[in-house]
């Protein structure tokens, strides 16, 4: 026997990497394998129950296609490359998400498929809508909201929105951000697996959820159409518009589809209606799109019985594992309230210890200086009793001091008050002395006036004389005397010589007169000013004095010097005893006295 034959064939596999909506897996595929043993694997490594939505997708040439369950995996036209990439998605959709999503894993799988196509605008999503479920998908990844942590630019590396939504209004990504934090920040207390179903919730009621699209044309006019297919059954629609179908064909109201080649044929169970036709181009799609209106109208069917025994007892597992989450939740929430509050009463205890000992701190270092305060107060108290003392003596030096000086404010006083009164009668007295100067100078003017008038009477009394002498004095001596015998001529001369004479002593007499006065005005005058500089100096005087008293009051201190006394005098000048001067009327020939006033 040779060697050769000792040897055991071994199974040949290959090698397929399945792709998730969240992970990646690679395994290792027996030739033998068919599509259900590959897709009950990935099932059960993924832990999932709820099998019949989902399928393993894989791209042939421009279109894809699914893994067929009862086919060998190598006899289907899977691409040849090592390993076989397939695409774990979701295949059909539930019509109402949370009565048929049981399963967690289910849901998250559901929610970011569809997360995905609405990003990829696979499905169309107004940007209201898409905002709201972007705050639904922040809850779900970050939990609640919280401002100490989610800080702005938080949320600047998530997809969130669909470019078209972007592109459609003029706002940067922190305004963007904002919006969508307004409403993340109400979904607090929603657990992950509930905001990921509150989005499929949202997510359902869009046109274009769970439809799935294939170019057809119609029969007679060879129109270009589109058709879809999804959980409520076949839907007619223009190729501009995936929104708003032209005809729908519920599940409930189809009683056969069928194709041959190209055509496909959907029969009404109402036999009045008219049957539909379209024409696909290419086989392999027809091939999906019968395998599409197969499974969704079994699920369709399925929906309306009453649930097999697995679905119910995942249903009551999925309820329990629900009640227990919400209990975990519940719990987790009181805990972590219970730990918030004790974390607050550490805090707050901390900081009472932290303000204990600094309080303990304190009180120590014023207990030390308390007694160094002591120590010093004792010095102080000794210091200040030996000032006392000194107070006591320097209190009676200033108790005499003040009644010393109470008796010199009051002499001050009296000084001053005499002082005004003495200043009060020089002012009067100078006063009275102007009003004199004044008087005299009217009587100066007044004589010299009448000596003009005199000198004028003098000088028309001599020229009268004249010629009264040269006229009747001969005459009146030969009338009024006897003949006498003839005067030698020196006796007549002499004779004629005595009156001019006279009248020479009498003219002297009046500018001798006249200067005595002028002379007695001027030493008037400048006795007036002599007078009147004193006043003004003992004015001086009696404002310093003022003003010294009054800073000596604002000091503390009364006392005034008498250096103000003596400097009241008497008028250095009072009028004299009458002076009698002569005044000769040359009229009448008489002398008369006369006493000028002062």
């Amino acid at each position: 026997m040779s060697i050769l034959g000792l040897k055991k064939k071994q199974p040949k596999t290959f090698k397929v990497k399945v792709i998730t909506m969240d992970a990646e897996m690679e395994f290792s595929c027996e030739v033998k394998w068919k599509g259900k043993d590959l897709f009950d694997l990935v099932c059960r490594t993924v832990g999932l129950r709820e099998t019949w939505f989902f399928g393993l997708r894989y791209t042939v040439k421009d279109t894809y296609a699914w893994l067929k369950q009862e086919k060998r995996v190598l006899d289907q036209e899977v691409p040849k490359d090592s390993p076989i990439t397939f695409h774990f998605l979701a295949k059909f959709f539930p019509e109402k998400v949370e009565e048929e999503l049981v399963q967690e894993i289910t849901q998250h799988l559901f929610f970011l498929q569809v997360k995905k196509q609405i990003l990829d605008e696979e499905i169309f999503c107004s940007p209201e809508a898409s905002v709201l479920l972007a705050s639904y998908a922040v809850q779900a990844k970050y939990g609640d909201y919280d401002p100490n942590f989610h800080k702005p630019g938080f949320l600047a590396q998530d997809e969130l929105l669909p470019k078209r939504v972007l592109m459609q209004y003029q706002m940067t990504a922190d305004m963007w951000e904002e919006k969508i934090t307004a409403w993340y920040a109400e979904h607090r207390g929603i657990a992950r697996d509930e905001a990921e179903m509150e989005y499929l919730k949202i997510a359902q009621d869009l046109e274009m959820y769970g439809v799935s699209y294939f170019a057809i044309t119609q029969n007679k006019r060879d129109t270009d159409l589109l058709l879809g297919v999804d959980a409520q059954g076949l839907h007619i629609y223009n190729p501009n518009s995936k929104l708003n179908p032209n005809k729908s064909f519920p599940w409930s109201g189809i009683r056969n589809i069928s194709y041959s080649e190209k055509e496909f044929t959907i029969k009404p169970l109402d036999k009045k209606k008219e049957v539909f036709k379209f024409y696909s181009s290419q086989l392999r799609v027809n091939k999906l799109i019968l395998q599409l209106c197969i499974g969704n109208h079994d699920l369709f069917m399925r929906r309306r019985k009453v649930d097999s025994i697995e679905v119910q007892q995942m249903k009551a597992q999925a309820k329990e594992e629900k009640a227990r989450k919400k209990m975990e939740r519940q719990i987790l929430a009181r805990e972590k309230q219970m730990r918030e509050e004790a974390e607050r009463a550490k805090e707050d205890m901390e900081r009472r210890l932290f303000q204990l000992q600094d309080e303990a701190r304190l009180a120590n270092d014023a207990l030390l200086r308390s007694e160094e305060t002591a120590d010093l107060l004792a010095e102080k108290a000794q210091i200040a009793e030996e000032e006392a003392k000194l107070l006591a003596h320097k209190a009676a030096e200033a108790e005499q001091d003040r009644q010393r000086l109470e008796v010199t404010a009051m002499k001050t006083k009296e000084e001053k008050r005499l002082m005004e009164q003495k200043m009060r009668e020089a002012e009067q007295l100078a006063v009275k002395l102007v009003e004199q100067s004044e008087r005299r100078l009217k009587e100066a003017d007044h004589l010299k006036q009448d000596l003009t008038e005199a000198k004028d009477a003098e000088r028309r009394a001599k020229q009268k004389l004249l010629e009264i002498t040269k006229t009747t004095y001969p005459l009146i001596a030969a009338y009024s005397a006897p003949p006498a015998p003839p005067a030698p001529p020196e006796a007549a001369d002499t004779a004629y010589d005595s009156a001019p004479s006279r009248l020479d002593f009498k003219d002297s007499d009046m500018k001798r007169l006249s200067m005595e006065i002028e002379r007695e005005r001027l030493e008037y005058m400048e006795k007036s000013k002599h007078l009147q500089d004193q006043l003004k100096e003992l004015k001086t005087e009696i404002e310093s004095l003022k003003l010294e008293e009054q800073q000596q009051q604002q000091g503390g201190v009364y006392s005034l010097r008498n250096e103000a006394r003596g400097y009241v005098q008497e008028p250095a000048y009072a009028p004299h005893s009458n002076e009698t001067f002569h005044l000769v009327d040359l009229t009448l020939g008489w002398m008369a006295d006369c006493t000028a006033p002062h």
